[in-house]
């Protein structure tokens, strides 16, 4: 997710902030139909009156930039595979 809002909505989050819209996500589903939007970042369900999912955005990626874009520090963690191939292109870093 924090790749996402990176090429998305120009977002640089950190993982505090990417768990936080993928937990606010994944409640929406549960919740129900509705239109749910983060900045800009469109999640299409059907609505479901008198539901509002909130969530903080609550650090950004410079504190975390020297693990978080670094290929070595992703293959060290076993994550490479859980990145899409279209957003493997922020992970720079050596």
């Amino acid at each position: 997710m924090l790749y996402e809002m990176l090429d998305t909505e120009g977002l640089y989050v950190g993982a505090s902030t990417a768990l936080n819209i993928v937990a606010a996500y994944e409640l929406a589903q549960q919740l129900g139909p509705g239109e749910c939007s983060t900045l800009g970042f469109n999640i299409v369900i059907e609505s479901v009156p008198g539901k509002t999912v909130v969530t903080v955005l609550c650090d950004g990626a410079y504190r975390y930039q020297s693990r978080l874009f670094s290929k070595k520090w992703i293959e060290s963690k076993g994550l490479s595979g859980a990145i899409p191939g279209h957003l493997k292109k922020y992970s720079v870093l050596d």
